[in-house]
């Protein structure tokens, strides 16, 4: 829709999509360059004024014409008479009882006196005169005065802008100390200012406020102006390309913003094993040079006792190395005693969460979960593999001549697995990775007899830990450890589930991320049995679920 606007006598057509009053106002203001913190007042041709109710009847009428006026209140209005009226200049050092003055630099006394603009040699945002409004009264004057009072109008805005923020004393101090602006500094204006425009207009600021502002910049730091451009300003906004510092920084919010407002509309969920977590205050934690000496002591004490108190008093420097990415890897290197000592692992997984937490799994899987995660096994669609893994949970004797299975604990485990398939490992890899591989994610068996360093010449420095089960038999584990990184370490207990315990606890002592064949399960015992992270840790739907149909089971 096409509607005829008149401004300051000049007639031109505002092109609207929609019939909007304040779409009005903003194309009104983009028309004829008027600054966005001007109050406009819009009347037909008669002088009634239009408000917002009335204006879209009035605008559907081709012959109207809306005159738009400027409120009277504000500083540089027109009068009546269509002369320039300075009685409201308090805000540019004028008084209503005293001759009315304004408040111009060095450089606006060039432009009174020749008409051209000069910058000066040695700009300064402090060197200010004084010059009588009744230059005005003078023809030469009266050409002059309205570029140099509008110049001031727009400096004063940006100097009022920049001053009400610390970051912006900066850029005026460089300024003031320097003459120019660093590259950094001049972003650092820029955001300001772009920020202060969102602030007041909203995310659809005006082609006119930008340009205003814009304006505002290079007449407040006149050697930011671009002598070779034709407005001086146009690397600030280009009104005609849309472009400049100014439009770049506002697209970038805007993009920042949809995406801000895309993300929250999902909440994000944290929880888990690599989480930086807040741990209470600990008695004697060693920091500084103090922690040094711990941690030297560390790698050559044969004391049992000694290790665990020192590793206890270095416990909160090793989780800011474990969650420091440029540091992390070298945890097991700064802390060598879990290659050798058992039960460390323990000893900080407690620290992290408390001894009731910590005990949690061993003494609720046996009793409370074991047998109903059997009991829905049976549901499932029997395979071999299931089959064979519900005859070791049941300790029933296989029909097979086989090798034994795993112990009933671990089968039991391995069940689990079943209820909850693994999923795909990524978007890129779109292969569901079945249950009997899934196991080998969670344990590998190797017999006594063989060197451990040859398993390590044949495994792939995988970051995610898994088990390592030494014994004549599957059924006749010895020994457990905790492979990761290629590096081995012992594990406290000879039996399967508390192997199991100390491999999920080292996920959190060492900030690690679950394996994707295996998320789901390790999900399900953080949050259902250890009760760690409840309702900020993400879980599948089947999850879920499944912790519904074992906690409602009778």
């Amino acid at each position: 829709m096409l509607i005829k606007v008149q401004f300051e006598g000049k007639k031109k057509y505002i092109k609207l999509e929609e019939v909007s009053f304040l779409d009005f106002h903003s194309a009104v203001q983009q028309k004829f360059l008027i600054p966005e913190d001007t109050t406009l007042k819009v009347t037909d041709d008669h002088g009634i004024e239009v408000d917002e109710d009335v204006f879209p009847e009035l605008a559907t009428n081709k012959e109207m014409c809306f005159i738009i006026h400027t409120d009277d209140e504000l500083p540089f209005a027109e009068t009546s008479k269509g002369s320039t009226d300075f009685s409201d200049l308090t805000e540019f050092g004028a008084s209503s009882n005293q001759t009315e003055y304004v408040t111009v630099t060095t450089c606006d006394l060039t432009v009174l006196q020749q008409g051209v603009v000069e910058v000066p040699s040695s700009p300064s945002l402090t060197d200010t005169l004084s010059v009588s409004s009744s230059l005005s009264s003078s023809d030469s004057g009266s050409q002059i005065i309205q570029p140099l009072l509008d110049s001031v109008h727009a400096r004063n805005n940006i100097m009022q802008i920049l001053s009400s923020k610390p970051a912006g004393l900066t850029v005026i101090k460089e300024y003031e100390e320097t003459g120019s602006l660093k590259d950094s500094t001049r972003r650092l204006m820029v955001n300001i200012i772009v920020a202060h425009m969102r602030e007041k207009e909203g995310r659809a600021v005006s082609k006119g406020a930008k340009e205003f502002h814009a304006f505002g910049i290079v007449s407040l730091f006149p050697t930011l102006k671009d002598p070779y451009s034709k407005k001086g300003y146009e690397h600030f906004y280009d009104i005609q390309s849309n472009t400049g510092f100014l439009e770049w920084r506002m697209k970038t919010v805007q993009r920042k913003s949809r995406t801000s407002s895309t993300s929250q509309s999902r909440v994000e969920l944290k929880g888990g094993p690599t989480l930086l977590r807040t741990v209470g205050a600990l008695d004697d934690q060693r920091m500084g040079d103090e922690c040094m000496e711990a941690m030297s002591l560390l790698h050559h004490t044969t004391d049992h006792d000694t290790v665990f108190k020192k590793m206890k008093e270095t416990f909160h420097y090793r989780q800011q190395i474990l969650h420091d990415p440029q540091r992390s890897a070298d945890v097991l290197q700064m802390f060598p005693r879990f290659l050798d000592v058992k039960g460390l692992i323990s000893q900080d997984f407690s620290l992290m969460f408390g001894a009731e937490v910590a005990s949690r799994f061993l003494e609720k899987w046996s009793t409370s979960f074991k047998e109903k995660v059997i009991q829905e096994a049976r549901k499932l669609k029997e395979t071999a593999l299931l089959k064979r893994h519900l005859k070791a949970a049941l300790k029933e004797d296989s029909d097979t001549t086989d090798d034994p299975e795993w112990d009933s604990d671990m089968a039991s485990l391995f069940i689990l697995l079943h209820l909850l398939t693994p999923q795909p490992a990524g978007r890129k890899q779109p292969k569901k990775i079945s249950v009997e591989e899934a196991t080998t994610h969670l344990v590998k068996f190797y017999k006594s007899c063989q060197s451990l360093d040859d398993h390590l010449l044949t495994t792939e420095g995988n970051p995610q830990p898994y088990l390592l089960a030494s014994g004549t038999s599957k059924a006749q584990v010895s020994t457990f450890y905790i492979v990761m990184d290629r590096k081995i370490l012992p594990c406290q207990s000879c039996t399967s589930l508390g192997a199991f315990d100390e491999l999920f606890k080292s996920h959190f002592v060492f900030g690690v991320k679950y394996d994707d064949a295996l998320s789901s399960l390790y999900t399900f015992v953080q949050t259902t049995v250890y009760n760690i992270d409840i309702g900020t840790t993400e879980e599948t739907p089947k999850v879920k679920e499944l912790r519904a149909r074992l906690l409602n089971k009778h």
